[in-house]
């Protein structure tokens, strides 16, 4: 249950405060050292005192719980999810408008909640924030923001918002680095709006807020077969053009700060046919979650891999990614195979649910997973499914086609790996994620 005061628990975790004091989930807490509590955000502000004292409901009734806290040691609460604040833009590019009917219903959620950004690192476009939301992320500290800022023209992001409305993205970023909250940017890169020298520009206005806008990613946009919207994928001659300016803006920016600031995703460099700038030139990889650096660190942390003397299982596995993907884990399972003897077929998928030019592997659905595998299964014992292609604490993808059903399917043992060279090592010793 959501009210405009008090957060419902979800779950105690063992051994903590939280069990000991007798709270249970289903409980609702409306205040701690009489803070109001909105959203667990609010929790996390108003419980960083040594003693807290909690009024809440259980059953209609109403207690007080008074915990003392111990150094280092979590108060051990999951809350209810909170009701996110939906996106009123009608970005050209939206990819939850391409997704075709039948998928589950938490996939059509445009999220634009800035407290999804700082908890886990959702983009948002800034284009909805009250005065109030903006107090609340001064008074709270909720830094970093992940921020979708695609131009800083303001005619041609409005219209890759679909939003004339939205205001300046400058004076917003202004706002927030004036007040020291720190930003991660992106660019989702759309030929013929954002390319060439509107995105030299857009970084070079970003720029101007560093080290407070503290990375700049420029990611290609993602178009589905059931887009709508005319709007131009990302080529080779415009991914080569753009790694090329991300480049000498690295180059610039390192001689001055050893700080590149400004990234390229991994797909644009697999799109130019590039060789992807080295592992210690992503820094603390701080947008690893939008595809910057996964495959440098895949490869990086392939070669650093030791596997002598591991126990593993004699067993023949395939295992499958997305197409931009495949090269690169087909080579490593060869050395697999070279060093260790071990067998693992690695499968390319095409992605026919959304459309063919969509090659990350994370949106690969298991009708499509399933229709690869099905005529590659009689000479292999096991599946190995990287965790990237299943909905998060589930084992599920994304068209909830659920594990189990893939095994029913194909009459053969399926393992959930971890998407690293480890996991899949694990994968062959018999260790499961």
């Amino acid at each position: 249950m959501q009210v405009k005061y008090g957060i419902e628990i979800d779950g105690i975790h063992r051994n903590s405060l939280a069990e000991k004091t007798g709270l249970l989930p289903g409980d609702i807490l409306f205040s701690v050292n009489s803070q109001k509590l909105r959203d667990p955000i609010d929790f996390m502000f108003c419980s960083a005192d040594d003693e807290l004292t909690i009024e809440a409901e259980r059953t209609g009734e109403k207690i007080n719980v008074q915990i003392t806290r111990k150094p280092g040691k979590e108060v051990g609460i999951d809350f209810k999810p909170f009701k996110v604040t939906q996106c009123k833009n009608n970005c050209i590019f939206c990819f939850v408008k391409q997704l075709p009917k039948g998928l589950r219903k938490t996939l059509y959620v445009k999220d634009e909640d800035y407290r999804m950004s700082f908890l886990y690192g959702n983009y948002i476009t800034l284009s909805n924030l009250s005065k109030e939301d903006k107090r609340r992320i001064i008074e709270q500290r909720l830094s970093p923001l992940y921020i979708s800022v695609h131009s800083t023209n303001k005619t041609i992001r409005n219209r890759l918002l679909g939003n004339a409305k939205a205001p300046d993205i400058l004076k917003e970023i202004k706002f927030f680095t004036d007040n020291k909250i720190r930003l991660h940017a992106q660019i989702v890169l759309c030929p013929g709006y954002n390319d060439g020298q509107e995105l030299s520009k857009t970084i070079n206005d970003l720029y101007r807020f560093y080290p407070y806008v503290v990375s700049i990613a420029v990611v290609p946009v993602g178009l589905t077969m059931h887009r709508k919207q005319t709007i131009r994928p990302v080529e080779k001659e415009d991914a080569r053009n753009t790694t090329r300016t991300i480049k000498s803006f690295q180059k610039r920016f390192k001689k001055k700060h050893g700080d590149p600031i400004v990234y390229g995703a991994d797909e644009l460099y697999i799109k130019a046919e590039q060789i992807f700038p080295p592992l210690k030139d992503y820094g603390d990889m701080p947008q690893i979650e939008n595809g910057v650096g996964m495959v440098p660190l895949f490869l990086s942390s392939a070669k650093k891999l030791k596997t002598s003397r591991l126990p593993f299982q004699k067993k023949k596995a395939l295992t499958f990614t997305g197409i931009s993907f495949y090269p690169f884990l087909k080579r490593f399972a060869e050395k697999l195979s070279e060093r260790e003897g071990l067998h693992i077929e690695v499968v390319p998928v095409e992605n026919k649910f959304f459309g063919t030019s969509i090659t990350v592997t994370g949106l690969l659905t298991g009708r499509d997973v399933i229709r690869a595998l099905s005529e590659r299964t009689d000479s292999h014992e096991i599946i190995l499914v990287p965790d990237i292609v299943l909905k998060n604490g589930d084992d599920t993808f994304l068209d909830d086609i659920a594990l189990q059903d893939m095994e029913k399917t194909l009459g053969m043992p399926v393992r959930k790996i971890e998407s690293t060279p480890h996991g899949l090592v694990n994968g062959m010793t018999g260790e499961a994620q």
